[in-house]
């Protein structure tokens, strides 16, 4: 593949939202994924392929953000957002892929689950959109909502914190 070509991709992925960009041109592929800095950039890649990794915005320093009100509760502030937060206790529910959280199937219906929802094993509680394809989020195991780490239309990331069940 042209490394003018490449250029261009890489362009893309900065103007875009998209954390991750994968090309099939014959049999040469190209990929393209956003790490952020203190992450680890895959060891080995086949050798058609060729890795960009681009830096991420930090994330907002906790001075920088608004001050938790009792109608905001923090059990909604993705943890992802805020190193060094720790999780509620309970049985994290993590995101199999990359790519666009959905709390309901519709923007006009209502999310799949609430904080404080009792939900069965196999329920759905999300969906992740990716590639155009919406993938149902199920609880693994029986139990109740304890919290909801990202907010509808939030991308996400491979092994991100979704819901807490306790």
């Amino acid at each position: 593949m042209d490394l003018r070509k490449i250029k261009k991709l890489i362009d893309l992925l900065e103007a875009s939202n998209l954390a991750e960009l994968e090309i099939k041109e014959g049999e040469e592929v190209v990929r393209l994924a956003r790490v952020p800095r203190a992450a680890a950039v895959p060891a080995a890649v086949p050798a058609a392929a060729a890795v960009a990794a681009l830096p991420v915005a930090a994330p907002p320093r906790t001075e920088d953000l608004p001050a938790a009100t009792p109608t905001t509760p923090a059990t909604h502030v993705s943890a992802a957002m805020h190193p060094g937060s720790t999780l509620p206790a309970g049985h994290v529910v993590r995101s199999p892929m990359v790519g666009t959280f959905y709390a309901a199937s519709s923007p006009e219906a209502p999310p799949f689950v609430k904080v404080g929802q009792s939900v069965r094993q196999g329920e759905t509680l999300g969906v992740i959109e990716a590639m155009k394809m919406f993938n149902q989020i199920e609880s693994d195991q029986a139990g109740v909502v304890v919290a909801i780490l990202v907010e509808n239309g939030q991308p996400v990331e491979f092994d991100e914190p979704l819901f807490v069940i306790g």
